[in-house]
């Protein structure tokens, strides 16, 4: 015998709990909206659509002129080098801090189960140091380094090196923090190193989340230094900023897929290594 239908409500039972946020994000959202003076209609505006016609009609076709295209590959070749020399310089100074700040690889919390004052003031001045270095955005420090060694790729190198050291000695000792420390705890008790806890304890556990962060924060370097590049640190930031400047359209078009291309194959390069190390 087939069971009774069941009759299910038409309405949806949490409609009021939807509407009520929505009501508060909207109450919350709109002041922030009107101090920030955010006008999308302007976009609307007669003016505003003619120039972005005119703009956009530049675009077309893209620059592809020997001459422009060998500008165009030098400046690309110089914004990779940017980045990953950037990302380098950080990299050596964020593998010590790291070692500081991960309190899982503290030798002196074995046995004791507490760190000495000593430990406690170098970790905690490690942290704010960290805390200093990725506070200020790189194009601050580019500006500052374009004023100190003058215009050129250098600044940019400086730039990226300091805020990224800052931002991946933090996120390093989160994920490793977030491991599993039996391995590590095992090897500083029997007398092991802090580089080699980090090598053979950790490592192996977190080696995928690190490089995929490491991959990332390299795509957000090359995109950082075509943006330096308009305060004078070189690459193709600064040949966008001169095809700008002269409304060059066409130029702006091939950089702009030149840069896309660039962060794809970043991309594609994070996967390889995230599968090989699965």
């Amino acid at each position: 015998m087939p069971s009774p239908a069941v009759s299910l409500p038409h309405g949806d039972p949490a409609w009021r709990g939807r509407l009520i946020g929505t009501l508060l994000a909207a109450i919350i959202l709109w002041p922030l909206l009107a101090w920030s003076e955010f006008k999308p209609w302007i976009l609307l505006d007669e003016q505003s659509l003619k120039a972005t016609g005119r703009f956009l009609a530049a675009f077309f076709p893209p620059a592809h002129s020997l001459d422009f295209l060998a500008l165009a590959a030098e400046a690309t070749w110089q914004t990779v080098a940017m980045a990953t020399a950037g990302m380098a310089l950080a990299l050596i100074g964020a593998i010590p801090f790291t070692l500081i700040v991960t309190e899982q690889l503290s030798v002196s919390r074995i046995g004791t189960g507490r760190i000495g004052w000593l430990g406690r003031t170098v970790r905690q001045a490690v942290r704010w140091l960290l805390i200093l270095l990725r506070s200020v955005p790189e194009l601050v420090w580019a500006l500052l380094f374009v004023r100190i060694v003058g215009l050129g790729p250098t600044a940019g190198v400086l730039a990226i090196a300091l805020t990224y050291c800052g931002m991946l000695g933090k996120v390093y000792a989160e994920i490793l923090e977030s491991a599993n420390p039996h391995a590590t705890r095992s090897l500083l008790q029997n007398g092991g190193s802090r580089l080699g806890a980090l090598v053979y304890g950790m490592l192996p556990e977190a080696a995928s989340e690190l490089v995929s962060y490491t991959i990332y924060r390299w795509e957000c370097a090359i995109r950082g230094s075509v943006v330096m590049g308009f305060v004078g640190a070189g690459g193709l930031g600064q040949r966008m900023d001169e095809s700008m400047k002269m409304l060059a359209g066409d130029e702006v078009c091939t950089m702009l897929i030149i840069f896309v291309l660039l962060v794809a194959c970043a991309d594609g390069v994070s996967k390889l290594l995230r599968g090989r190390l699965a």
